[in-house]
């Protein structure tokens, strides 16, 4: 599932390429056919992203996107192709520099039109987001200190964190020696606070490269030049695979229905 940062691209993305202007919205799937005939023809105010939800604002209404396990977009200049497929939702504009823009999204988990008090519902339901300016780290860890669930189920919790998913979540709690099974009442705010920021240094730097990279050059195979894909994580999919730091076979087991990656030494209970 895309993850806060890749969100955060895409908002941006259509925010330079489509806000401002006449944006015609189709559905040539037609499971999203009243939605985009009421958008259909009507200027695009903001695009913004908030943890793994995504909000398009034409007036007083909001397109809010979730692309779940299988949801993604598609962008590109010039004439659309043929529309084929289950091909959800389609933008079509002029783009900033007069030519023509398109954008596609295909297999999301949420498409729909919202008004803004519906917005807000969702908004008030989801925990601080690393990417958002001024987030209160803080207003998670009370939720983390009063909970007897695992850090590693909690940090998967959108009420309690937005944005975080399972790439992050195994990385950040390797890169901090926190054991996936501790209780929450067991994270002290000292140690939440540097997990915190060390989650708003990382999902910063997904956005700014386009990928996750989690480790650090003196931990990988190859210090210098472009980070290969099996040097950019600690434990993320290295199950049986030596842990960079001391040699351990990296595990994995499933929590909250997604792989759980961890070292067992590294990230002692």
């Amino acid at each position: 599932m895309p993850e806060g940062h890749t969100l955060f691209r895409l908002a941006r993305e259509q925010q330079l390429l489509f806000a401002g202007r006449p944006v015609h919205v189709t559905s040539p799937q037609g499971r999203f056919e009243a939605g985009a005939a009421l958008l259909d023809g009507r200027e695009l105010d903001e695009v913004f992203s908030y943890g793994k939800h995504l909000f398009a604002r034409f007036g007083g209404d909001s397109l809010h996107v979730h692309l779940g396990l299988y949801g993604s977009f598609t962008t590109g200049a010039g004439t659309p192709p043929p529309a084929k497929g289950a091909l959800r939702m389609r933008w079509e504009a002029d783009g900033p520099d007069g030519a023509g823009v398109w954008t596609d999204l295909r297999g999301p988990t949420a498409c729909e039109v919202l008004a803004a008090p519906e917005v807000d519902r969702i908004l008030d339901r989801l925990g601080p987001d690393p990417l958002r300016p001024r987030a209160d780290g803080t207003l998670a860890h009370r939720r983390i200190a009063g909970s007897r669930t695992a850090i590693g189920a909690l940090l998967m919790d959108q009420s309690v964190l937005a944005g975080v998913g399972n790439v992050y979540r195994a990385e950040v709690l390797f890169r901090h020696g926190v054991s996936p099974f501790r209780p929450g009442r067991q994270v002290d705010a000292g140690t939440w606070g540097s997990m915190w920021q060390d989650l708003v240094t990382l999902l910063r730097a997904g956005v700014r490269m386009g990928r996750i990279i989690t480790t650090r050059p003196e931990d990988r195979s190859r210090r210098s030049g472009a980070v290969r894909r099996e040097d950019a994580h600690y434990v993320y999919r290295r199950t049986d695979l030596p842990c960079r730091l001391c040699g351990t076979e990296i595990r994995t087991q499933v929590m909250v229905g997604r792989n759980l990656y961890w070292c067992p030494v590294c990230q002692a209970v």
